[in-house]
């Protein structure tokens, strides 16, 4: 970071394809912000828990310690796709995994598609936007992070990550006191979904691994 008068100067990378590439960099990238902002929890969103073992790795041997967001029971399907055996493992390590409402999801809950447009409208930055937000109300409901603490989240499209950003964290009452004050790294071009929320299923499973709710 680069401090000229009254302003900074900051590196934000653009990857010109969003997807599991970027996975590793996005994790670099984050760990050397984290680093420079003394920050030490990470907001993960992981649906299958591939990209959580990698993070996992990444993170050994740090003081840094991962919330990570799958997607919550009965979301897709009727099988939790997030392995339990995993969660254990994380857990041992530090780490915590929370299984909780997806906030953007709720539609048919509450009447309403406030949620759904507060999610098209994220979605114009990007996916992982969009999920870093709604994680970082989803862990700070729960009591993972504090309200204003600052956390390193790191989210994807599809399958991997490649979004990540520096936010002030808050729960979902008060969401107008969340802040993400930096961009790390996101993909240069956006990815829509349909209308309903969720993206095209061909033939094989397309449930995402990073980008959590779809």
């Amino acid at each position: 970071m680069v401090e000229k008068g009254k302003y900074l100067e900051e590196k934000i990378v653009y990857f010109e394809e969003p997807g599991l590439q970027n996975t590793e960099e996005t994790l670099r990238l984050a760990i050397s912000r984290a680093e420079a902002r003394h920050i030490n929890k990470f907001v993960l969103a992981s649906t299958r828990g591939d990209t959580a073992r990698i993070a996992a790795k990444c993170f050994a041997g740090t003081n840094i310690k991962l919330i990570v967001i799958p997607h919550q029971y009965g979301f897709m399907r009727e099988v939790q796709r997030f392995p339990q055996e995993l969660v254990s493992e994380l857990e041992q390590q530090g780490h915590r995994v929370h299984f909780g409402t997806m906030l953007f999801h709720t539609d048919d809950l509450y009447g309403t598609r406030v949620p759904s447009a507060l999610a098209t409208l994220l979605r114009t930055f990007c996916q992982g936007i969009k999920v870093a937000v709604e994680i970082i109300l989803m862990a700070t409901d729960a009591g993972c992070v504090t309200a204003g603490e600052k956390v390193i989240v790191v989210t994807g499209t599809g399958r991997g990550a490649d979004t990540a950003v520096v936010a002030t964290a808050a729960p979902s009452t008060r969401l107008h006191n969340l802040h993400i004050s930096e961009i790390i790294c996101k993909p240069l071009e956006t990815k829509s979904w349909p209308p309903t929320g969720r993206p095209p299923r061909p033939a094989e499973d397309r449930g995402s691994d990073v980008e959590k709710p779809e």
